[in-house]
């Protein structure tokens, strides 16, 4: 009886704590403001609060122009005081942020649903993908297969499809196009894209796309984070980070700042707790370290890479670290215009962009300049998806209904982009 009530006490304390860490992070106690950063100055007065993640929480790294920031309320009064004295203007934005969010809460998926049953009208958790890219691999066993290109730091697969229909030829050269998507783990929009358009290329009708799915070795990898996609999940949806602990009780790093190619030079952050953090060295995250082995490891070489992210309606190629221009980016530009006139063509969304320093702003270490830079890839492009509004709060919770149109136009953009990159290649 003993052991019984000890059991029962000890069970009793392990709910309680696991209801209190795994609770879902809340922003009741916060506001949204709008700060509009003229000059270096304002931004070296801003960086120092990146810190102090209990009263501010940058939604995004500090830049020059526009940027969000959550305010703890009983804070307000000093971050205001504090963008007075240095001439920084703000507006707010949202007094009830807690409330924006459950706005959009979505249904939770199936993870035991059959491949064809997988639905383009909600956003999907990790194990309902990874169980729709078994499933696929399973009806299309031909042609589809899982890969596995790397482990995330608590020790979950990236998991993606390989397509990779007959070869026309006895002797097959075919080169490979990779596809990454989900590095920041927020941004909803860029996994679900990536599976809508692997998708495409196992069920399409269309001949063109038919074409392009047999012309090329296809790699599609939805989850280049999968701890922070989870994390988003079931506790802080604006988590955009790796989930690795790092100094100061601050956890992850920015996937995206971490790749070994001119790392940390500019547009990362030193600080653990920034949302820009670029980790304590180059390819410090599992995650992207391994991912890196693996493209290096692949048997066919890589005519593209393409890294889906979102948002702001850009589609972008190096470099991040420099306003110099690639040396062939005549041809990045002319892959650039056939790609934002196919992405307009369905429904008229306009994309903007160019080289990455000069279209939106100087961030290094992205996995895009490595493939570029470091890989020798050719064609290496970034989209940044829908929505074009620039309010980050809202910006990156793109409502379930746009997931099969963003889905077409990116499908549409895509057969554009990589036919004009062919047309460049001997």
């Amino acid at each position: 009886m003993k052991l019984l009530c000890t059991w029962l006490v000890f069970n009793l304390f392990a709910t309680l704590w696991l209801n209190a860490v795994c609770e879902r992070q809340r922003f009741d106690d916060y506001r949204v403001y709008r700060l509009l950063p003229e000059k270096e100055e304002h931004l070296t007065v801003l960086k120092p609060l990146e810190a102090h993640k209990d009263n501010v929480i940058f939604i995004d790294t500090p830049k020059l122009r526009k940027m969000d920031v959550l305010v703890r309320q009983t804070y307000e009064e000093k971050f205001l005081s504090l963008l007075r004295e240095a001439g920084i203007l703000q507006q707010l934005l949202d007094d009830n942020p807690q409330a924006t969010l459950e706005l959009d809460i979505e249904p939770v998926a199936d993870a035991n649903r059959r491949s064809d049953d997988y639905s383009w009208t909600q956003y999907h958790e990790l194990n309902d993908t990874y169980q729709w890219l078994e499933n696929m691999a399973g009806k299309y066993p031909e042609v589809a297969s899982v890969f596995v290109a790397g482990q995330s730091y608590e020790n979950r697969e990236l998991r993606g499809l390989r397509i990779a229909y007959k070869a026309e030829q006895e002797a097959d050269t075919r080169q490979a196009i990779f596809l990454e998507a989900g590095m920041h783990a927020r941004e909803w929009i860029s996994p679900a894209t990536a599976n809508y358009f692997a998708n495409e290329l196992l069920t399409s009708e269309q001949p063109a796309i038919q074409q392009l799915a047999r012309a090329y070795i296809w790699y599609i990898l939805p989850h280049a984070n999968p701890d922070g996609y989870v994390y988003t999940h079931t506790q802080n949806r604006m988590w955009r980070k790796t989930r690795s602990p790092q100094a100061k009780d601050c956890f992850g790093t920015d996937p995206n700042r971490n790749w070994g190619f001119h790392w940390r030079e500019v547009g990362a952050s030193a600080e653990p707790c920034s949302e820009s953090y670029a980790g304590p060295k180059a390819f410090s995250e599992r995650e992207t370290e391994t991912l890196s082995q693996y493209l290096r490891s692949l048997p066919e070489p890589i005519f593209m890479y393409i890294a889906m992210h979102s948002f702001s309606q850009l589609l972008l190629y190096p470099f991040g670290h420099t306003s110099a221009l690639p040396g062939n980016h005549r041809d990045l530009d002319r892959i650039f215009s056939a790609a934002v006139s196919g992405m307009k063509r369905r429904f008229g969304t306009r994309y903007t962009g160019g080289n990455v320093y000069d279209a939106i702003y100087p961030a290094a270490g992205s996995s895009m300049d490595w493939a570029y830079g470091e890989l020798g890839v050719k064609y290496a492009f970034t989209y940044e998806l829908r929505p074009s509004g620039y309010s980050f709060w809202t910006g990156f919770r793109l409502p379930a209904s746009q997931i099969v149109p963003t889905g077409q136009e990116t499908t549409d953009s895509l057969l554009e982009m990589v036919n004009a990159a062919k047309a460049l290649s001997p």
